[in-house]
């Protein structure tokens, strides 16, 4: 199942479609000039309207908006933070340079250590393996420790899962890893666009834990003046991952 959902990963871009379209477009046009010559101005003007990025975020917003965080003075509950992988950049750039890399999900990872400031009771649970299709160097919980380390986070506190390489096998190696301890009330740290879909998967495992999004991509109301291709593709992206992966999960359960 990984590996298909990593092959499957292409029909979550945009431009992977577009290209069909253009594609399928030129292979028609010395047949079905005229209709070919339609196609190839629609997807030409499909192209340039992907720019606008109020789209991808009202997509994005339905997502974010589902859960909201305890309120920060009352975690007293908690035992403590788990903490899903997925903002640490590729592990070559830190063999390369010495320094963890955080991509744009940076907050799962600040984020946990405020609250460990916040609250000196708290433990830390943090998974993530290698979540690429052709697994090399460290792992992000690897990379993880040498940034908490460099954080100044007691690492007696944190609790390190090493293997899980997508939402489902985060959450069922933290349950396998935890066991009883699972029953405890826990905070559950990922972006908010991801929330969603790992709540699910941590229900599903029957692991009490409290929604605390971070990472948003979107305001309260979209911009319908703003445009940038780069940063709309980027959500158009994200927003087609976490939709068609809880309706992947939602049929394989």
């Amino acid at each position: 199942m990984f590996v298909i959902s990593k092959l499957l990963s292409a029909v979550t871009q945009p431009m992977f479609w577009l290209a069909l379209w253009m594609l399928l477009s030129l292979m028609l046009i010395s047949k079905r000039k005229r209709i070919a010559v339609g196609m190839l101005w629609t997807g030409i003007a499909v192209w340039g309207l992907l720019g606008f990025t109020a789209i991808p975020e009202t997509l994005l917003r339905q997502l974010e908006n589902q859960y909201k965080a305890p309120l920060s003075g009352d975690l007293s509950p908690y035992v403590g933070v788990i903490v899903l992988g997925g903002a640490t950049g590729k592990p070559e750039l830190f063999e390369a340079h010495g320094q963890v890399p955080l991509g744009e999900a940076a907050e799962r990872m600040t984020e946990p250590v405020a609250l460990m400031r916040m609250h000196p009771n708290f433990q830390l649970v943090f998974s993530g393996g290698d979540g690429r299709l052709f697994a090399s160097g460290k792992s992000e919980a690897e990379l993880a420790k040498i940034f908490f380390e460099r954080q100044g986070v007691d690492m007696s506190r944190v609790t390190l899962e090493t293997g899980a390489r997508n939402t489902r096998e985060n959450a069922q190696l933290v349950a396998a890893l935890l066991g009883v301890q699972c029953k405890q009330a826990w905070l559950l740290v990922t972006s908010a666009s991801h929330m969603p879909r790992s709540m699910a998967e941590f229900e599903a495992v029957r692991c009490n834990v409290t929604p605390y999004p971070v990472d948003f991509a979107t305001a309260n109301t979209p911009s319908w003046t703003d445009y940038s291709m780069v940063s709309s593709l980027s959500k158009w992206q994200t927003a087609l991952h976490e939709y068609l992966g809880m309706f992947v999960y939602r049929i394989i359960r």
